[in-house]
């Protein structure tokens, strides 16, 4: 910790798991800018300035834009005062990106089961994919 219980970058980097880059590229970009600097010109981020962080590594996983995480930024920074229909249209977002999400993590879990299964197993066929010639509009892939 630095002065007045702020922390430079590389501490920020290191307590969140964000890389040095990551961290300044949010700040060039305006969504996390460190409240303070130091006498010599370095960045000196507060206890909030390192949530601010923590909340957008929530975010970029569920595909938000720059600008749709600025505008929950701020939304979540009024507190009381954020529009209510606003935030249920960011938590009904989120919630469809989990689901999403979910769906692709159990695919990814049963490829990885599939890599697991028993070796003596047959390969799988190789050469040019199947056929779907005939599946249209309503057939499934």
């Amino acid at each position: 910790m630095t002065t007045a219980g702020r922390m430079q970058i590389g501490e920020v980097a290191e307590q969140i798991g964000l890389s040095l880059r990551t961290i300044r590229y949010y700040e060039e970009v305006g969504l996390a800018v460190p409240s303070a600097r130091s006498g010599g010109g370095f960045r000196l981020y507060a206890a909030e300035d390192v949530e601010r962080l923590r909340v957008i590594m929530q975010m970029k996983p569920l595909g938000f834009s720059l600008e749709e995480m600025r505008e929950l930024l701020a939304l979540l920074a009024a507190g009381d005062a954020a529009d209510p229909a606003r935030l249920a249209v960011f938590r009904e977002q989120a919630t469809e990106r989990v689901a999403t999400l979910r769906r692709r993590l159990r695919t990814a879990e049963e490829f990885a089961a599939l890599l697991g299964q028993d070796s003596g197993r047959s390969a799988p066929p190789r050469g040019p994919a199947p056929s779907v010639r005939g599946v249209g509009a309503g057939g499934v892939l």
